[in-house]
């Protein structure tokens, strides 16, 4: 069973697009005027997960039930789970250089997501399209074309190990989106 998996983890890597030293350095560049409004762009990306994908909110007990973009904007959950995500984008940044730090980074995130929080891996596939939507929209001067390919790269890099670890810890899928 060992060797299969070895199997299933080299094919997985030849699909997987690295970045480039350019690319990492538009990331970064970008990444510090973004994150220079952290909160508010955290909560932009998790309000924008939840109007486009309401059954995303099943995840979050504390305001599963609030329709209102405006009040899930003052929830103090929310904006503390936002700084959790744009911290974790921050963490991977700031390695793009190590991407033994930045499979350590995802393993742990998606264990957390896998095991303990039971979201369906869908959810990452999600939320990194919203984040490049968001980054598109807030950052139209920063976020070019080329840019936002980096950033495509990286976001499908987040999700391609984010679904491995679900895979290596036997998720069973238990719902569609």
């Amino acid at each position: 069973m060992e060797r299969q998996q070895g199997e299933v983890k080299a094919d997985r890597l030849e699909r997987l697009d690295p970045l480039c030293d350019s690319e990492r350095e538009m990331i970064k560049d970008t990444w510090a005027k973004v994150y220079q409004n952290c909160d508010d762009v955290g909560v932009a990306i998790l309000i924008r997960l939840f109007v486009n994908c309401p059954s995303s909110k099943q995840y979050f007990s504390q305001f599963q039930q609030v329709e209102d973009p405006e009040e899930l904007e003052r929830s103090a959950q929310l904006r503390k789970h936002s700084r959790r995500v744009m911290n974790a984008i921050n963490t991977l940044v700031e390695n793009l250089h190590d991407g033994d730090k930045m499979v350590s980074v995802l393993k742990l995130l998606g264990k957390a997501h896998a095991l303990r929080h039971k979201v369906e891996p869908v959810y990452f596939k999600i939320l990194c399209g919203v984040i490049l939507e968001v980054l598109v929209e807030d950052f139209p001067d920063c976020i070019t074309p080329e840019v936002a390919g980096a950033w495509t790269k990286l976001l499908d890099a987040v999700y391609w190990h984010v679904k491995g670890v679900y895979e290596e810890v036997g998720w069973a899928s238990s719902s569609a989106v």
